[in-house]
């Protein structure tokens, strides 16, 4: 496997809890995320990447129950957690994609893989983008030299070890249409008030 989706996914969200497998409509917020990410063309597979907490063994048997894999890691560190499910799987290059975005975009996805193959990037982002429509996409090797020199093993606001510390080549996700640049719209599922937003869609 080359290209991977991974899913990063834990039980235990403080704001709106268990979000991940709250139900909307006939399906687990979870479910709807796989069934959504299913579409993309360039990913060799998907990987959801959750914790070794006794809590999330649900979401275990939820990656099972729609056929894809699960890496279960360390519950602070997110990179060291994405490294060691890329090693497992043999991943070279992976998109993000967190358990709260429900709308995440395969085609955004499939153009990041695209990009992968015609620039020499490490690490890809889209500035500015709908919040939930696309997160980052990694190169594995890139990653590896991340854990080497990360000072935290609170990784949550990781973008800035491959941004900010002119080790990496980074890009902006290209062919993306300018209506997509709104900084003012989110759609994750954070608090009650999205989950009522995303049942009424």
């Amino acid at each position: 496997m080359r290209n991977s989706i991974f899913i990063t996914a834990r039980t235990s969200s403080t704001r709106l809890p268990n979000k991940a497998i709250i139900k909307i409509k006939n399906k687990l917020a979870i479910e709807h995320l796989i069934d959504r990410l299913k579409y993309s063309k360039e990913a060799d597979s998907i990987v959801l990447c959750t914790t070794k907490l006794k809590k999330d063994d649900v979401l275990c048997e939820i990656a099972e129950k729609k056929n894809i894999n699960f890496f279960r890691g360390s519950v602070k560190d997110k990179l060291v957690r994405w490294y060691n499910a890329a090693e497992k799987y043999k991943v070279s290059q992976f998109v993000t994609a967190d358990g709260d975005d429900l709308f995440c975009e395969p085609s955004f996805i499939d153009k990041a893989f695209i990009q992968f193959k015609k620039d020499k990037v490490d690490f890809i982002q889209a500035s500015n983008i709908i919040a939930g429509t696309f997160s980052y996409a990694i190169k594995t090797n890139a990653l590896k030299k991340v854990c080497k020199i990360k000072d935290s093993n609170d990784t949550e606001f990781m973008w800035v070890y491959f941004t900010e510390t002119n080790l990496f080549k980074v890009a902006e996700l290209k062919g993306i249409s300018k209506k997509y640049y709104r900084n003012d719209i989110r759609m994750t599922l954070d608090y009650k008030e999205d989950l009522i937003f995303f049942k009424s869609l």
